[in-house]
């Protein structure tokens, strides 16, 4: 795992120069914020006195590195002119607010597109800026629910199993808005460009991600029901094993010659069913469960280990870092005291790094003031406390 620095210093990636406006909130919009923030955009969190954020120390929000903060009450006369001063400086705007809120605290797209015509303004929520459940309050679950994803997870007998908020909120949501803002600023730079309003909704990049699955149900190759196909845990050779201590090993050599070696390291290649014979699938998965069950997930990983048999050890939030894969690749880095992932994608000529940690509310705001030249900002500064 590698260490990085304290300081804001640091390769700052391929988005450097690119002024982004976070309207603080919580979950996907941050994330989001954070990625471009860590390709190297000066990411500027607007947050209000008293916070808006999921009530943890700001100390530890990593979703808010490499970012800057100031406060703004945008319910205060000055606030929103405030913002648009920002607005009008910036290449990217972000809120997630519920449709209509922005245009009432008068930071919504047109108030912010007529100081800043060529400004890109990011839309994140979960049902979108129409429909009937527009207005709707709801969370990642509800979200993947109704696009069928949530109805793929998890076995045929129990309820859905919930993927924690990695599906919804970040998958479909701010890696949805992160694509939509960067392919609306490339065209807002071209010759004639003009900035617009990109509309990132969790329901429709939930959907979208599902693409696939509803291509093989359409072609007959997937049935609409959990934990029966051949990616969703039906299959016997694509799960997960419980081994002998407790702990567990994934399992997924789909190809027939990454499956022979499956077999062979897992003791079963003399006695295990045809495994093209579905009618014995359940056989199958019976002998390879009381196979894992005889030795750790410790003992698993070494017999496993420099094999294309596509077996690998279940690990804890707490133990991955410490993979010698991921150890060996820096996928994880300690900044501040502080465990997190490193920055991906990675770029060959214009590498990002994570600079700072996580912003403290109204930290940055002189500095902001300055580098950006928004005198109003000076102002603005709260007891966050209040």
């Amino acid at each position: 795992m590698a260490t990085t620095g304290n300081g804001s210093h640091g390769p700052r990636g391929p988005l450097a120069g690119v002024r982004v406006v976070e309207l603080a909130g919580i979950g996907p919009g941050p994330f989001a914020a954070m990625l471009l923030a860590d390709l190297g955009a000066d990411v500027v969190r607007v947050d209000r006195p008293g916070g808006a954020g999921l009530g943890i120390d700001p100390a530890g929000d990593l979703t808010n590195r490499n970012k800057r903060s100031v406060l703004v009450d945008l319910k205060d006369a000055a606030g929103p002119d405030t913002v648009l001063d920002l607005a009008e400086r910036a290449d990217i705007l972000i809120e997630g607010y519920r449709p209509g809120v922005a245009e009432r605290l008068g930071v919504g797209p047109d108030a912010c597109l007529a100081r800043n015509p060529r400004l890109v303004y990011g839309r994140m929520t979960g049902w979108g800026q129409d429909g009937p459940l527009a207005e709707r309050a709801g969370h990642d679950i509800a979200y993947i629910a109704v696009t069928g994803a949530l109805s793929m997870i998890g076995r045929p007998e129990e309820p859905p199993t919930v993927p924690a908020n990695l599906l919804g909120d970040y998958a479909g949501g701010s890696l949805y808005l992160v694509v939509g803002v960067l392919a609306a600023l490339q065209h807002a730079r071209t010759p004639g460009g003009r900035g617009q309003v990109v509309d990132a909704a969790i329901v429709d990049g939930t959907a979208h991600l599902t693409m696939m699955i509803q291509g093989m149900l359409h072609a007959g190759g997937w049935q609409d029901r959990r934990g029966s196909n051949l990616l969703d845990g039906g299959c016997p050779f694509y799960g997960s094993y419980e081994t002998a201590d407790g702990e567990y090993m994934a399992v997924g050599p789909l190809e027939k010659r990454f499956y022979a070696e499956f077999t062979e390291l897992l003791g079963i290649a003399e006695t295990a069913p045809d495994r093209g014979d579905l009618a014995r699938w359940d056989e199958l998965r019976t002998l390879v469960t009381n196979r894992f069950r005889t030795r750790t997930r410790a003992e698993w990983t070494e017999v496993f280990d420099g094999s294309d048999a596509c077996v690998a050890p279940v690990l804890s939030l707490r133990e991955a870092p410490h993979h010698p894969h991921l150890a060996a690749r820096s996928t994880f880095v300690e900044h501040g005291g502080l465990t997190q992932p490193a920055p991906a994608p990675r770029f060959s000529a214009t590498p990002s790094s994570v600079r700072s940690g996580p912003a403290r509310p109204g930290a940055d705001t002189e500095a902001v003031a300055a580098d950006w030249g928004v005198p109003a900002l000076r102002n603005t500064r709260k007891d966050t406390t209040d």
